[in-house]
């Protein structure tokens, strides 16, 4: 018989999970304390009864009584209609799934209690689907929780599951009482009687202190969260900080390519690149872009590997700071890499780059999915050998093939738009354990408060000044049944000589939205203009095709280009001098900023037109009507993202940074500000202080999550 293997004589296999623990782990409900913070939606109100003679339509009402009536009644669906007496009015109960089992727990004569929402009609009182059992048993003594679920997920099952999790977890005290009290809490709330109160609140609780989290359980909460993410991204700093990178100085630099020879006159052999370049560029730096540079070129000469956030308006000249910190880094003998999210971005930067480093004897590699094979291994061979001092490309760059020689600078640009993973992964092209330097780059200017927070683990450059010679965008708001009235005003543009954007927020149609597609409106667009030429791009489009409609466009013979939102960042036609941003009440405020700034990069007076529709609505919500107010009434990409932060919240302003950094769930770094600037200051006292308290604290609240704040 043959002996059994190393596999077969492991553990027995797992049992299978059940359909609700599978639902559990996809709420990613996984240990004990994510249990005990998965918090209630809602509360019922379980504790009282309540007579028929005294309920108000609309609310939830508990009542016991007699059933007089009940009856299957087949009209078109299968119902069944059961009749409840307490004694002050009777109420109509109406199912229309149901069992025979409860059929004849709802047979005539028998005492049940319901529960339901109270609604009124010809048939008098009526709850639709309530929830009942057999009457006289106990009351609740606390508030019964509704948590957020997900099919096949029952309520009771969840509720046994979170009051187990909540038994089981580890809540001991992370906090010093002492540092709790800066803020106003009392030792009774500690983390575990402020989540057991907060599943279960008693019912003398005012409501209002749970729903606008003010009561002294959640203000707990949200304390401690705050606390967690500080730390993290305090730790994640600290530990950057004993990482070493290269110091880019020219001093001993490896040189990757001939420089040029003294001339004998006692002057130094070269000049710098980076000098060389600021002589070369037909502009001007605006000061603050020279300031910029200064900060990322003092962090480049450390051996602390830079961990810096650029953030300019739309238009302010980031790429230009992005070539001057290569310039540094390719000086200093080494390699840089600039990674955008899409082949358009991408290639505007490689255009521009090549254009201004080319001449200087620079080699700039480039590199995207859709390279063809043979170009693919030249470009390979380039960037291994170390020719290639700067590459320029998409997510190609992080890809394992890519192997650097002497990586030291990675530059990301837009990176809301990367994964953690993906920028993960490019801090992962070290050379001899040494790490690069990271500049990331957006144009979606962070507010204050989410730069506290969020961004806490990074050093956060501004570029608050636009380059001279921008023209101020006119926004006007415009409803879509003066949609003709736009196109006229397109007409009078091409007969200008100027080029026109046209932006649709989907490219297929969509029952749900009933939006017009690009694909339609291009129809629309290229019937009303003839004789001009009217571009599509779209996503779907292979990349040969985006490029040759782009190429069009930037040279000047397209009139017109209608476009998704993949044109929302770093395309540059200074002769567009008109955007029409279609459905525009569908975007968020950052991203209709973004587009607008497409337009205004020339010398002609340039405008931006939000068409908006109501569909069949009588007028725009609140919060669109918001959204189009604060772009028809300021052009400053600091003031937009402040009033998308207010309008939004941080949860959707964030992008993708979501996709590692565990968001803030119960506090609000706006609401919340005393909070945030309490935990800031207390963050670095518990590492040095408490430093085991620090890390249980973290661990509790963010579990394997904070390795992502490294990215």
């Amino acid at each position: 018989m043959p002996k059994p293997s190393a596999t077969s004589a492991a553990a027995p296999p797992t049992k299978p999970l059940s359909g609700p623990q599978k639902a559990l782990r996809k709420l990613g409900l996984d240990r004990p304390i994510d249990l005990a913070l998965h918090l209630p939606l809602r509360y019922e109100d379980e504790t009282r009864l309540v007579k028929l003679r005294d309920v108000r339509e609309g609310e939830l009402a508990q009542v016991e009584g007699t059933v007089r009536h009940c009856e299957v009644r087949i009209t078109g669906s299968r119902q069944l209609l059961v009749t409840l007496d307490d004694g002050t009015g009777t109420c109509l109960l109406r199912f229309f799934t149901f069992y025979p089992s409860q059929q004849k727990a709802l047979a005539v004569g028998n005492q049940i209690r319901v529960r339901g929402e109270i609604r009124g009609g010809f048939a008098g009182l009526t709850m639709m689907h309530p929830t009942f059992k057999p009457a006289g048993g106990p009351l609740a003594t606390a508030l019964t929780p509704v948590y957020p679920t997900v099919a096949g997920l029952p309520q009771a099952y969840l509720r046994r599951a979170v009051d187990a999790g909540l038994a089981r977890a580890e809540l001991v005290d992370t906090i010093p009482s002492v540092h709790l009290s800066q803020i106003g809490l009392q030792p009774k709330w500690n983390m575990r009687q402020s989540l057991s109160f907060l599943h279960h609140p008693t019912p003398d609780v005012t409501l209002a202190t749970l729903q606008d989290h003010s009561h002294p359980a959640w203000q707990r909460l949200k304390a401690e969260e705050l606390l967690a993410q500080q730390l993290s991204q305090l730790q994640a700093k600290r530990e950057r900080a004993v990482l070493r990178a290269p110091a880019l100085t020219t001093d001993d630099a490896l040189t990757l390519s001939p420089l040029p020879q003294g001339d004998g006159s006692g002057h130094p052999a070269r000049q710098p690149l980076y000098e060389r370049l600021l002589a070369t560029l037909p502009f001007a730096l605006t000061g603050a872009q020279r300031r910029v540079c200064e900060e990322i070129t003092h962090d480049l000469h450390q051996t602390v590997p830079m961990h810096r956030l650029l953030q300019g308006d739309v238009g302010s000249g980031k790429t230009v700071v992005a070539a001057l910190a290569a310039a540094v880094c390719i000086d200093a003998g080494w390699q840089c890499a600039l990674m955008a999210p899409t082949e358009i971005l991408a290639t505007q930067h490689f255009a521009k780059l090549v254009g201004w480093l080319h001449p200087l004897g620079i080699i700039v590699a480039w590199l995207t999915g859709s390279q063809k094979a043979k170009e693919r291994r030249e470009m390979l061979a380039l960037i291994a050998s170390g020719q290639a001092q700067l590459v320029v490309g998409t997510h190609a760059i992080i890809q394992d093939k890519v192997q650097f020689h002497r990586l030291a600078l990675a530059i990301i640009d837009e990176q809301h738009r990367f994964g953690v993973a993906q920028r993960l992964a490019l801090r992962g092209k070290l050379v001899d354990a040494l790490e690069p330097h990271l500049l990331m780059m957006t144009a979606t200017p962070i507010p204050r408060t989410l730069a506290m927070s969020y961004y806490a683990d990074l050093d956060v450059s501004t570029i608050d000044e636009l380059p001279p010679g921008r023209t101020p965008i006119i926004t006007k708001v415009v409803n879509d049944a003066r949609r003709d009235e736009v196109v006229a005003r397109i007409r009078g543009q091409i007969a200008e000589g100027r080029q026109i954007y046209w932006v649709c927020p989907l490219i297929e149609e969509s029952e749900a939205l009933d939006l017009r597609n690009a694909t339609e409106t291009h129809a629309q667009l290229s019937a009303a203009l003839p004789g001009v030429m009217v571009g599509l791009l779209h996503s779907r489009m292979p990349v040969a095709e985006k490029r040759a409609v782009m190429s069009l466009f930037t040279g000047g013979q397209m009139g017109v280009l209608v476009s998704t939102t993949v044109i929302e960042v770093g395309v540059d036609v200074p002769n567009a001098s008109l955007m029409v941003i279609e459905h525009a009440e569908r975007f968020g405020l950052s991203q209709l900023h973004q587009l607008r700034g497409r337009v205004g990069r020339g010398a002609a007076a340039s405008a931006c037109v939000l068409l908006y529709s109501t569909g069949d609505a009588p007028r725009l919500s609140e919060t669109a009507r918001e959204r189009l107010r604060a772009m028809a009434e300021s052009n400053d990409g600091f003031e937009i993202a402040r009033r998308d932060l207010e309008i939004r919240g941080p949860g959707e302003f964030m992008g993708a940074r979501q996709s590692g950094a565990a968001l803030l769930r119960f506090a609000d770094v706006v609401a919340d500000a005393g909070l945030l600037a309490w935990a800031r200051e207390l963050a670095p006292l518990m590492l040095d202080q408490h430093p085991a308290l620090a890390q249980q604290h973290v661990l509790r609240w963010l579990g394997g999550k904070a390795e992502f704040l490294k990215a």
